[in-house]
């Protein structure tokens, strides 16, 4: 070997060493205080690294890596131990089962070949076919798929495409669809679920992304609360206005308005048996006279699917009953 190359040789492990040295040296630190050189605890309910000789806190708000669950034994354990996403009820298998995506691509993003591709699309074929092993399996998944389309076309939150699913599994697992349209009950267990989240939608407006006609709808729905025993309270008219105000783009101080007028009259008795809807229309239209706004009865209507003279109806009982109280 030539003087050269044992040179290189030599400045190459010299080199080598001191970076496993300046490693070391590094791993080293991090279990040692850098004010007093004591040992260092990690407090994990706290989340905090703590200095166990002078009590400095090197490090604090510190991720917990481990598991949402508690186990107290080692069975349990083993049932509560998963992989993967959490289940869901919004899937009719609770997303257990495996889906082969749509893409055509492979794992480095490389376009399939058309072999391949015609192979992937028996494969998603066979794989829907085993996913839905009974009728029942099929059933829930067609509704639990038109929940998910309404909630989309509605843009409610998962919270209530969940809360509307556990009410189709109840209605299917009661025995509750033969002489009903999977439809229907889905529609209907949809609208109960936004009414029990008080993130109420119209009838009206659910009965425009639905498939089905308005009497269907109503009556399903009136069955389904019946046999149930759902707890659906009578719709707030003020849990409407949020969303009308940020449709028609008005400031916050209308918002505050209207659910003053509501709170008014609904303490002097005027909101009883009136639609919440048309309500909430005419508390956002009295509201915007009371701040200057410049908003016109038919933009009120065209937001809120209410006709104009019950906007304006509705608006002069609101308007009185504020000026008794005052």
């Amino acid at each position: 070997m030539s003087d050269t190359s044992i040179r290189t040789f030599t400045s190459d492990r010299q080199h080598t060493e001191s970076t496993v040295e300046e490693e070391s040296e590094t791993r080293t630190d991090t279990t040692i205080c850098p004010e007093c050189g004591g040992d260092l605890r990690t407090d994990e309910g706290h989340g905090e690294t703590v200095c166990s000789d002078c009590g400095l806190v090197v490090e604090d708000d510190a991720i917990d890596r481990g598991p949402e669950w508690r186990a107290f034994n080692s069975q349990e354990k083993d049932q509560k131990s998963r992989v993967g996403a959490p289940t869901t009820n919004m899937m009719h298998d609770k997303g257990l089962s495996t889906n082969i995506g749509w893409q055509d691509k492979d794992a480095y993003g490389n376009s399939l070949s058309s072999r391949q591709r015609q192979k992937m699309q028996r494969l998603r074929t066979w794989n829907e076919r085993f996913r839905t092993r009974n009728s029942k399996e099929r059933n829930l998944k067609q509704a639990l798929g038109e929940i998910e389309r309404m909630s989309s076309a509605l843009g409610l939150p998962k919270e209530v495409r969940e809360t509307a699913s556990v009410i189709y599994r109840r209605a299917l697992n009661e025995d509750l669809l033969p002489g009903r349209s999977i439809e229907g009950v889905a529609t209907a267990s949809l609208y109960a679920a936004a009414r029990q989240m008080q993130t109420p939608r119209s009838i009206d407006e659910v009965a425009t992304v639905s498939r089905i006609d308005d009497m269907e709808f109503k009556r399903t729905y009136r069955y389904i609360v019946r046999e149930l025993k759902l707890e659906v309270a009578p719709a707030d008219p003020a849990s409407y206005v949020p969303r009308f105000v940020s449709e028609l783009d008005l400031n916050d101080e209308v918002e505050r308005r209207a659910r003053d007028l509501l709170k008014t009259a609904g303490d002097k008795g005027v909101t009883s048996g009136k639609s919440p809807v048309g309500l909430a229309a005419a508390a956002i239209y009295a509201a915007s006279l009371l701040a200057n706004q410049k908003v016109t009865q038919s933009e009120v209507s065209a937001v809120t699917d209410v006709s104009e003279v019950t906007i304006r109806n509705r608006y002069q009982e609101l308007l009185e009953a504020a000026e008794t109280v005052q």
